[in-house]
């Protein structure tokens, strides 16, 4: 059984990211939550695509993305 049959994928929209660097923040900080497998932060359209072992705590993202300097919108 493929591990990928259990994990849960998950949108959210970030304002004030504008580089490479401001994806890297966010995805590192977010991809230290427990249960996330992989995270993709994309600059250009503010939008997080995070994969997980099940849905995450929207308030921890949310302290994620302040603490990388960022806003969960």
């Amino acid at each position: 059984m493929s591990s990928e049959a259990n994990t849960v994928t998950a949108v959210y929209q970030v304002t004030g990211m504008t580089c490479g660097h401001c994806e890297g923040a966010v995805a590192e900080e977010i991809g230290a939550l427990d249960g996330v497998s992989s995270v993709k932060a994309v600059a250009s359209t503010g939008q997080v695509t995070v994969v997980s072992a099940a849905p995450l705590d929207e308030t921890a993202v949310r302290a994620a993305v302040d603490e990388a300097g960022y806003e969960l919108a």
